[in-house]
């Protein structure tokens, strides 16, 4: 079986996804060595680990590199975070797309708020079209790709973040999603709602508040991400570890 029919797979198991993102080589090995299923890549992570901030600031090429790295080094699947899809249009979007196909991936976030307009929303319209242009030349040409698309009205703290959802998983899963991405959602009957909602499978973010993994599975979500927020809470045991070495005047905090 391919990596991408096992992918698609673990999205309809009794199990939601535990998906771990990576940054690195390492980090995907370190996941797949302690038995999880699938990686994905977590834009913010990179992109800070070379000093970029989010946003597509970290150039398509260096994500490539860093993608293809990974791919070499782990047998599990690997989908990317390709955030507003580094293209000024659908077909540009499509050509990235097919880059990273050739490396191995099965599957790529792709999210409707707009990093050049401060983060708004991209128009449902605007949005669905896109979506289902891409889809469309995809199948043209036979590239099975899981389509993880990302709507980002909780996590733009939308006043009718609930009510634009809604439209907006109708409308996508119209267009041709695989899946919806979520982040920000946390109220346990709002993502019931959301899940009750969705024929296709439902991704949540790691948050302060987001109920347990069992809950969760309860509700219905079919994936769990932990976005960036390992790669920051590791960041801080690091700079945590070289304030005890610099405090003890000796390298034995280390060890």
């Amino acid at each position: 079986m391919s990596n991408y029919k096992k992918f698609k797979q673990l999205h309809n198991q009794e199990e939601a996804l535990l998906i771990g993102n990576v940054w690195s080589v390492n980090t995907a090995q370190l996941f797949e060595k302690k038995g999880f299923q699938a990686v994905a890549t977590s834009s913010s992570a990179i992109a800070q680990s070379l000093g970029y901030e989010d946003g597509e600031q970290l150039s398509f090429g260096e994500l490539l590199y860093i993608v293809g790295r990974i791919v070499k080094n782990i047998s599990i699947p690997l989908s990317v975070d390709l955030e507003s899809g580094y293209g000024e249009n659908p077909l540009a979007v499509v050509q990235n797309i097919k880059y990273l196909h050739e490396l191995g991936i099965v599957g790529v976030n792709l999210e409707d708020s707009d990093i050049n307009d401060d983060g708004r929303l991209v128009s449902i319209e605007q949005f669905s079209e896109k979506i289902s242009l891409i889809k469309a030349e995809l199948s043209k040409e036979n590239i099975d790709i899981f389509m993880n698309i990302r709507t980002d009205a909780f996590l733009l703290n939308k006043e009718n973040a609930l009510k634009e959802t809604l439209n907006r998983i109708t409308a996508y899963v119209n267009a041709g999603a695989d899946g919806i991405f979520i982040p920000g959602i946390q109220n346990e009957e709002e993502i019931r709602i959301v899940v009750g909602a969705s024929p296709v499978p439902v991704n949540v973010m790691c948050l302060p508040g987001l109920p347990s993994f069992e809950k969760l599975k309860a509700l219905g979500v079919k994936r769990l991400s932990m976005g960036g927020f390992l790669y920051r809470y590791i960041d801080n045991q690091f700079a945590m570890a070289i304030d005890r070495v610099k405090e003890a005047g000796s390298f034995n905090p280390l060890f």
